[in-house]
């Protein structure tokens, strides 16, 4: 096992889903405070800043100065819905370089309240002509088509189902039903008759982009929320027990003649965080994938070595996903995007809930929670997107 050097002390994750009248900065800097907290710290102990340029502030700069700190390091790494397992990464090995001590990653969103059509918005999300845009946007592909062609293509190659896909959706609904926050999100964003779901359901479900049915697709919410990365001098004082960062591994992918879409950039960041920690997949309690859609959790599983590639079809006929089943990670124990919050940037909530399954803290507590993963996917699945994979375990 590697040598301990940093580790998440503190977390917050803002509980509304649907925010009127707050700020995204609101939200970012109430999560901020109530991390630090959570941490027994407080802003003066701050000398590292990690940010997204997600929303107001003017990232890092306008951060610190709303926030009325003076950080030695800044780190302002933008990847998506990736960003935070960046973070997190960084954050990590400034600590262990003697560069910070106290390192803060934070999220606000209000796209529920904006109605922002992430799905369904241009590939590129550009406002103006770019070089990339220029090839795309003209055509008509929208966020969730890029997904749509990938499973398409994962059902062509590998035989893979719709039945298969729903499995993931089933899964991460029965963790919502029991996180009071996740069923409010459902009922503030206006879902129809919310309840643990089945394959059936999900199937029954309209399409929105052929194959991915409705209950296939994440939500657009509200939320945000904080981490706080300590040295481990730090961490040995703070008010609840570290979880460790063990490994970490980041990567980027994008179209290329003779690429194979079905491959996720899971499958360059898996492999060094797996080696740096020491463990192997098969050992990992929590698996907190980002869920965007089902095909990405289904390629990202694949991809990290739970299974190999093509037999995710087998691996969930043989493995629930659930907290409670005898085998196999438990996936993303809070609701995951599908059902509990995804305000257009989901990472920053696979890291909090990845240390509440390790705290013994979460609503769908695994009996044995010692090992968990935290993967975040950014940008588009089958074209241009940024991975990351933190390896985390319990003091």
């Amino acid at each position: 096992m590697p040598d301990r050097q940093a580790a998440i002390v503190g977390i917050h994750e803002y509980p509304l889903r649907m925010a009127p009248g707050r700020s995204a900065m609101q939200i970012k800097v109430e999560s901020i405070r109530a991390a630090l907290d959570d941490a027994g710290l407080s802003l003066s102990d701050v000398d590292a800043l990690y940010d997204a340029s997600e929303g107001e502030g003017g990232a890092g700069l306008g951060l610190s100065a709303y926030l009325g700190i003076h950080p030695t390091v800044i780190d302002t790494t933008a990847v998506g819905g990736s960003s935070y397992e960046f973070h997190a990464a960084h954050a990590a090995r400034d600590i262990a370089a003697g560069r910070a001590k106290v390192a803060v990653l934070s999220y606000g969103s209000i796209a529920a309240s904006y109605r922002r059509p992430i799905g369904t918005g241009n590939v590129t999300g550009a406002g103006m002509p770019t070089w990339q845009s220029n090839m795309e946007d003209p055509y008509g592909m929208t966020l969730i088509a890029g997904y749509a062609m990938v499973a398409h293509r994962h059902m062509h190659q590998y035989g893979t189902r719709s039945e298969d896909l729903a499995k993931i959706s089933v899964a991460t609904r029965a963790h919502a039903m029991r996180n009071p926050q996740a069923v409010k999100a459902m009922e503030d964003l206006a879902f129809m008759d919310i309840r643990d779901i089945t394959v059936e359901d999900v199937l029954d479900s309209r399409i929105i982009a052929d194959p991915l049915h409705l209950l296939e697709c994440c939500m657009v919410s509200d939320g945000g929320g904080a981490v706080v990365i300590a040295s481990a001098d730090v961490a040995r004082g703070t008010k609840k027990k570290p979880v460790w960062i063990l490994g970490t591994g980041e990567a980027t992918k994008y179209r290329e003649n003779g690429g194979d879409i079905t491959t996720s950039a899971a499958a360059q960041s898996g492999p060094p965080a797996f080696a740096m920690a020491g463990v192997r997949a098969d050992e990992i309690d929590i698996a907190m994938i980002y869920d965007s859609f089902t095909i990405t959790v289904a390629t990202i599983l694949e991809d990290l070595g739970f299974c190999k590639k093509g037999e995710v079809k087998d691996y969930l006929a043989s493995n629930s996903l659930r907290f409670d089943a005898p085998s196999g990670p438990a996936l993303n124990t809070d609701g995951g995007g599908l059902s509990s919050n995804h305000p257009g940037m989901r990472g920053i909530f696979l890291l909090t809930e990845a240390a509440r399954q390790l705290r013994g803290e979460s609503t769908s507590q695994r009996a044995k929670a010692d090992l968990a993963v935290a993967h975040g996917n950014g940008g588009q699945l089958g074209g241009t997107h940024a991975a990351a994979t933190i390896i985390l375990g319990k003091d």
